[in-house]
Parts: C-alpha cells; structure tokens; sequence
C-alpha cells in the first residue's frame, strides 16, 4: 500500500478486501470507528453471533490489518 494513504484510507482498503469472503457466508462487517491506530467494527448478519466470529476477527480480519499497517493496534468488537 501506498506510504501516502492516510490511516483510516489503509483501514477501509483492507475491509474491503476483506468483505467478500464474510458476505460469501452469508454475513459482514461494519467499521464503528477508526481511531488511530486502533479500529472498531460490528460482525453482522451470519457472523453476529457465530461461534467462529471470535476466531474470524482475530486470525482473519486482524491479521490481514496487521499484515497491511504494520503500525495498526487494536482491533475491537462492538455489539
């Protein structure tokens, strides 16, 4: 990614990668908020509740974060 892209840029491109393979299985993620170097999002539709949800923030979704900003911080889920 571009060293030029603001940090709530980076996040949103990463989502957006993101986004297919969680609406393949019938759910989705939403961004809260983006505050620097942290971000908040919701799991909705069939990742709200799942039992994998857990696993997929972490090892799915933080790990891509992490992997693309490497000075992302904290990724935190909201109900």
């Amino acid at each position: 990614m571009s060293e030029s892209k603001t940090f709530e840029e980076k996040v949103k491109e990463v989502i957006a990668k993101i986004r297919p393979a969680l609406q393949m299985d019938g759910g989705d993620i939403e961004i809260v908020e983006i505050e620097e170097p942290n971000l908040k999002v919701r799991l909705k539709g069939a990742c709200h509740g799942c039992p994998a949800s857990a696993y997929t923030l972490y090892n799915g979704v933080y790990a891509e974060l992490k992997n693309a900003i490497p000075e992302f911080g904290q990724l935190i889920a909201v109900q």
